[in-house]
């Protein structure tokens, strides 16, 4: 499937000059728009995580230009934006209006990404419109979060089909009742929704000064230009690419409902500068919440190439337009409604993987081991003792990075489809009724390899003074994160309730549950896999690991072949030879 099909300017280049300077004008602005909805949110989740987009589109719907934030986003509003559009009509559509939608299956991913969409006037006609999608730390549902096992949409959290939020510039102020009346955390939702709002003003502010300062037809011109720039740009780099079939594969743990583990498949078709990614052969769509839908598919598909082309790139429809992607109704990665999908992210995760793994063997000098391949969800909510109110938190945890061709994987950060922060200890312990007990990196639970996969990290939480709905949708505990090239797998995440207590459980990777003031919720995430032979790193790489203690003394030795003089801890080179010589 296209995102949309190429057209030529029906005007005159422009000169390369003005084209770069128009060009750049409109990027600055959605970074603008970014930066000021990051500024102005209530909830940790966007203000800090930053787990939010924001994007430009044409009059004909084609995506412009987006912000440097979240690739999780990057399929949801190329293909929810022009649906949308379509199903409210713009007709309908005066200035300082806005559209908000969340509806996973009108386009979008899961109901917790709200978008909203603003047309931009110009001279009497819509030009364009701006849109911005924000992860809201609640949107109600069956428990705080609203990530809990679910089995169709309904039980997710509201539904807001596309419906006229803002009117000529004014929040409608029974949709701002209703919408915080079936949330839980209602200040950082009504919070983040105005600082949505703003974020879009902004937006049409800054393009109608681009417009008055250069005219519309100039701008229209330019922004044909750029994408066919960016569609020539993108065909020449993937020419680059050797043809043939290649195929992946990736696992998620279980489904959310059952132990049953979820299946994805990918090959990857690369034909003169043709790719298309088919995802037949994924399982069918589950009874729980782990399915996908085409937004969140394309997302993931469209990620592991772009990451392959040049850093400079720009995304546009000219990139969108040359990513294929065949996936099968019905299935894990485009399920039917009212299919349950907020799961769907750890779905998409390991979609990226699956497609990653077909590239290396395209491409074994550009591609990683695999990651910590998981969101690592946590939400957990109750009455704040201090302030006699309600509250509700959602959070994320890094993992380790796979190890790469020429270097070692990032320890502890969160990848792939999240370009997301870890939230700060001191904002959490600040604003919401819990400890932070330990925050600190896993040693050895990093693969090993001539490069060696990053480190998972450990938080512990506790609640201070009052019984806290704890719920956890995560993975990667049974199937680790594969090594590549020789490398060894990264150690699997562990999700504990009181570790080394006297009640200590395995709480699983997808629960809910109730913490109590005693408790301990332990979060354990998991390291990236290896790349290539680990007794062919280098010694005093391995040195500098156990000196930092990301590596134990007895793993240096058991696995990397390294020996260790413990006295003035130092490479002992020859018995390190002598071992490695005689595996």
């Amino acid at each position: 499937m296209n995102a949309a099909e190429s057209t030529k300017s029906e005007h005159p280049a422009l000169d390369p000059i003005r084209f770069e300077v128009i060009r750049n004008l409109m990027h600055a602005f959605v970074e603008e728009m970014a930066a000021a909805l990051a500024r102005s949110a209530y909830s940790t989740n966007i203000k800090t995580r930053r787990d939010h987009s924001c994007t430009f589109f044409d009059v004909k719907g084609r995506m412009v230009d987006q912000a440097s934030d979240q690739p999780s986003h990057l399929g949801a509003l190329v293909f929810s934006v022009p649906a949308v559009l379509e199903e409210y009509g713009i007709e309908n559509l005066d200035p300082g209006d806005g559209i908000l939608v969340n509806d996973a299956h009108r386009g979008l991913v899961h109901l917790n990404d709200v978008c909203l969409i603003s047309p931009i006037h110009y001279q009497g006609k819509i030009f364009g419109y701006v849109a911005n999608a924000a992860h809201h730390v609640d949107i109600g549902g069956r428990a705080p979060g609203s990530i809990a096992m679910t089995t169709d949409i309904f039980q997710e959290g509201i539904i807001v089909p596309g419906v006229k939020f803002v009117k000529r510039g004014e929040i409608d102020k029974d949709m701002l009742k209703w919408f915080i009346a079936n949330v839980r955390g209602k200040k950082e939702s009504a919070g983040d929704l105005r600082a949505q709002v703003a974020a879009n003003k902004l937006g049409v502010r800054r393009i109608v000064e681009i417009l008055d300062k250069y005219g519309a037809d100039v701008v229209n011109t330019a922004i044909e230009q750029l994408h066919e720039y960016t569609e020539r740009r993108v065909r020449h780099e993937l020419q680059k690419f050797p043809d043939g079939v290649f195929e992946g594969d990736a696992y998620v743990d279980e489904d959310g409902i059952t132990d049953k583990p979820v299946y994805i498949k990918a090959k990857v078709i690369i034909k003169k500068g043709d790719v298309t990614v088919d995802l037949t052969g994924s399982d069918p769509q589950n009874r729980g919440p782990m399915n996908c839908t085409f937004a969140m598919t394309y997302s993931a598909t469209a990620y592991p190439i772009r990451a392959l082309l040049p850093s400079d790139m720009p995304m546009n429809d000219g990139f969108y337009r040359m990513i294929k992607v065949i996936a099968p109704k019905g299935t894990v990665v485009d399920c039917k409604y009212p299919g349950a999908v907020v799961g769907g992210w750890e779905v998409a995760q390991k979609t990226v993987e699956a497609v990653l793994r077909a590239l290396s063997k395209a491409m074994p000098d550009r591609v990683p081991a695999e990651t910590k391949k998981t969101i690592l969800h946590i939400a957990f909510g109750g009455v704040d003792p201090r302030r006699k109110e309600y509250y509700v938190f959602l959070d994320t945890c890094g993992g380790g990075y796979g190890g790469r061709p020429t270097k070692d994987g990032v320890d502890a950060v969160q990848v792939a489809l999240q370009n997301a922060e870890n939230s700060p200890i001191e904002e959490l312990e600040t604003g919401y009724p819990v400890l932070i007990l330990r925050y600190e990196l896993l040693s050895d639970s990093e693969g090993a390899g001539k490069f060696r996969g990053g480190l998972g990290l450990r938080r512990d939480y506790r609640f201070r003074d009052h019984e806290a709905n704890v719920t956890i949708l995560a993975d990667t505990v049974k199937f680790p994160a594969r090594g590549i090239f020789g490398g060894l797998d990264g150690r699997g995440a562990r999700y504990l309730l009181n570790p080394g207590g006297e009640n200590f459980r395995d709480a699983g990777s997808k629960s809910t549950f109730y913490a109590s003031p005693t408790d301990t919720v332990s979060m354990q995430t998991p390291g990236g896999g290896g790349y290539g032979d680990p007794f062919e790193r280098d010694p005093e790489a391995v040195l500098d690991d156990v000196r930092c203690e990301k590596v134990s003394r007895d793993r240096a030795r058991e696995v990397y072949g390294v020996v260790i003089n413990p006295e003035n801890w130092t490479v002992d080179v020859q018995e390190t030879s002598r071992l490695r010589k005689t595996r």
